[in-house]
């Protein structure tokens, strides 16, 4: 089992890919949510100049954001500062980057193409985007010689979404893996993995332990209800979060659902989350329960678990590195 860490894009975010790295953690990924924090390819290029081994790369990045060229000429830039062997590109749908601006993700109709486009133009060759021929046209000395090959890992959860990955050679990132899902085909799996790792004398009733796994939490409740997935109801709480959401104006709700998005808990969660909730999270336990608990992931078919730490960062760093056995 490899062990990651993934961040929001903000200010604090290169200091803490420079613990992660001192820890032993395998990648940092990096949100792409602009709506909600900073640029993704910024954070990426501090973290860059600052470090000498992890893995770097954004977990996930939307592709309708920016243009196919912004963004193959983004990974030469990162691929410049690190080299290939460094550098990782997550790709999904749009769930925060798209919701979070009351857009619905990107349809699997069109997201592969778009993910293959990027990929073309990093290997030098021409992509017809909007109607007309695009290249890279960096000379020499202006970017990383072409073809730059990194591996692409995709946002899905789905069984379509695991069949497009496995028939585009690419791996899988998942927040929320289905109990039959399929990964044959598939190398790599990674979990985005939330909770704390509680002191011995700390429990699930603990404010500290919703205040900092309550926001990967309520993640679950947000996705569920914008999807109109029927996992809603089994989530603890789930009838009071429907009667909050339900008397909010529909053209604005999801400005107010994913405020402080996998960060801190909003006004809503803090009316809806109980310590009955935490239970969902994959890492809401005490050090010696982690083994048991990545054994079970790694049946399951995970093969990273990308730990994303909330609340006091270098401590939720530390700890977890600690139970992993970094």
């Amino acid at each position: 089992m490899k062990i990651s860490a993934a961040f929001p894009p903000v200010p604090e975010t290169p200091d803490h890919i420079v613990l992660a790295e001192e820890l032993g953690y395998e990648t940092a990924w990096v949100y792409d949510t602009p709506a909600l924090q900073l640029d993704v390819w910024m954070i990426l290029a501090l973290a860059a100049v600052r470090t000498e081994r992890i893995r770097l790369g954004p977990g996930v990045l939307i592709p309708s954001l920016r243009h196919p060229m912004t963004t193959a000429s983004a990974i030469a830039t990162l691929v410049g500062l690190v080299g290939p062997e460094r550098v990782i590109i997550g790709a999904g749908t749009g769930f925060t980057g798209r919701r979070a601006m009351g857009q619905k993700p990107l349809r699997w109709a069109d997201f592969p193409q778009m993910v293959a486009d990027t990929q073309a133009l990093l290997r030098g060759e021409i992509v017809e985007v909007d109607g007309r021929a695009a290249k890279m046209l960096h000379w020499p000395g202006q970017a990383a010689e072409r073809p730059i090959e990194v591996p692409w890992i995709l946002g899905v959860n789905g069984p379509r979404g695991l069949e497009a990955a496995a028939k585009m050679g690419c791996g899988v990132f998942t927040s929320r893996p289905r109990p039959d899902a399929d990964y044959a085909g598939i190398d790599d799996v990674i979990l985005l993995g939330f909770g704390t790792i509680m002191d011995d004398d700390e429990s699930i009733e603990s404010q500290r332990v919703m205040d900092t796994a309550g926001p990967g939490v309520s993640v679950a409740y947000h996705a569920f209800l914008e999807q109109r997935d029927a996992r809603l109801g089994t989530l603890p709480n789930a009838e009071r979060f429907s009667e909050i959401t339900g008397d909010m104006d529909p053209a604005t709700l999801h400005l107010s659902l994913h405020e402080g998005h996998l960060t801190q808990l909003n006004a809503i969660d803090r009316q809806v989350l109980t310590p009955e909730s935490l239970r969902i999270a994959p890492f809401v336990c005490h050090a010696s329960e982690v083994p048991e608990r990545m054994e079970r992931l790694t049946a399951a078919g995970i093969t990273e678990v990308s730990f994303q730490p909330m609340g006091d960062v270098e401590r939720e760093l530390r700890t977890f590195a600690a139970a992993a056995g970094l």
